[in-house]
């Protein structure tokens, strides 16, 4: 029996009713907190939850399944910050532990707060943009 050889569908797709700005334009909207699509109404309905529609162009914001990639980005992000400025504070002098904790602990956490958002809703304009929203509508 021969193998198979996966083909990918290349039929012509719809573009989506709301508009599609391009990468860069939905990515510094979606920093800033506003519709990625439009860009003229708020992307969050709290700290994190995303809205479940945009209120200006429909874009169906709410069903993108923005939930794991922006921790691990803040981690990454957090942890490029925040490790080298320890080496280097251990290089220049050896400060005590509580020292270290008083300084980095704070640090991390502002850090970590601080780019939650801002990083959830880049993810959220890098969804938009490729047409990965999903078909299903996401947590309320």
């Amino acid at each position: 029996m021969a193998p198979t050889r996966w083909q990918p569908d290349r039929t012509p797709r719809a573009p989506p009713p709301w508009p599609v700005p391009p990468l860069a334009t939905a990515l510094g909207r979606g920093l800033l907190g506003r519709c990625p699509a439009c860009g003229k109404t708020h992307l969050f309905n709290g700290f994190l939850r995303v809205v479940r529609e945009c209120a200006v162009c429909h874009a169906p914001l709410g069903r993108a399944r923005v939930d794991d990639a922006p921790p691990y980005f803040v981690i990454l992000i957090t942890a490029h910050i925040v490790v080298p400025l320890i080496l280097i504070m251990q290089r220049w002098g050896n400060p005590s532990t509580l020292e270290l904790t008083a300084i980095f602990v704070p640090l991390t956490l502002v850090l970590s707060l601080g780019l939650l958002r801002p990083v959830k809703g880049g993810v959220l304009a890098v969804m938009v943009t490729t047409d990965m929203l999903g078909s299903e509508p996401g947590p309320e």
